[in-house]
């Protein structure tokens, strides 16, 4: 590891170290992730209390709330907390246009969020976030956990010359990829998205640099052939799977709520709970579109 990185992480774990007044903050890792606790979501914070919570968020980036019992108006007026409600791509006649239902049983052919990702890339202003409120959990020791990664670390950990590489290419996100991946067409009433974005980018909050890459939505580098955009992309999606040292782990319990920072952060849904079920809630936050 680079001069550069180390100072970064000390950077990070300077950060994490805060203290906060009105809620109690325990990391999950020194970088990355936390749980809250001192908090009912079901009613209105403080302003003290809201203002603690966004920096926790800026600072650990995926935020875990046990214990909590919300109705899904509870669930939307957090959210709103944060800025207007993504819609659901794909609604459901009928349900509510806000709230995406997560479910997966023994009829299930696969697990939503399996596999690393960012939600909704290919989108020109994908998601700030979500908020995945799991109420029913597969039965004990059958797992259903969720892995998290720090692309502001994933980034930090790149060689200079990488980074130069890196800085000032672009790659096509299509949002038609997860089907045609899997040997199927997306719906007719789903209006395909498709979008190029950097693969450098800055958080548009704290101006910190990202790595910005999606295996299930990106095609290719802009500026380089398929061949060479392949063998870059595959060390990268590799270079963020196979690096603990970016991951954080979250264990689920009933009636638990996780807010991720979808713009640095990505997550994997691990599906190894076949054939037991895990059921909940997700909402999203508009955001921006991702800038060098």
């Amino acid at each position: 590891m680079d001069q550069a990185a180390l100072e970064a992480i000390e950077r990070i774990t300077t950060r994490t170290r805060q203290v906060y007044d009105t809620i109690a903050v325990d990391p999950l890792t020194p970088l990355l992730g936390a749980e809250i606790s001192g908090l009912d979501l079901s009613k209105k914070p403080t302003p003290e209390q809201e203002k603690e919570v966004k920096d926790a968020f800026l600072t650990h980036h995926v935020l875990v709330f046990r214990d909590q019992n919300l109705t899904p108006d509870d669930h939307k007026r957090f959210a709103g907390l944060f800025g207007a409600l993504h819609p659901v791509a794909l609604p459901i006649e009928g349900s509510d246009p806000y709230i995406l239902e997560i479910s997966a049983n023994k009829e299930s052919r696969w697990g939503a969020g399996d596999g690393w990702h960012v939600d909704g890339s290919a989108e020109a202003e994908p998601s700030l976030g979500s908020m995945l409120y799991i109420t029913r959990v597969p039965e004990a020791g059958s797992g259903g956990d969720t892995l998290f990664a720090n692309m502001h670390l994933a980034y930090d950990m790149l060689s200079p010359s990488m980074k130069t590489f890196l800085e000032g290419l672009t790659a096509l996100h299509n949002g038609a990829l997860p089907w045609l991946r899997r040997g199927q067409t997306p719906p007719a009433r789903y209006d395909v998205p498709s979008n190029e974005h950097p693969l450098v980018v800055r958080h548009p909050e704290t101006g910190r640099k990202l790595l910005y890459v999606n295996n299930p939505y990106m095609s290719q580098i802009t500026q380089l052939s398929r061949a060479e955009s392949t063998a870059v992309l595959d060390l990268l999606y590799s270079h963020v799977a196979r690096t603990p040292l970016l991951h954080c782990r979250v264990r689920w319990q009933p009636n638990t709520l996780v807010f991720w920072d979808n713009r640095c952060v990505q997550h994997h849904a691990v599906w190894d709970y076949y054939p037991h079920g895990r059921y909940g809630r997700r909402v999203a936050i508009d955001g921006t579109r991702p800038q060098a």
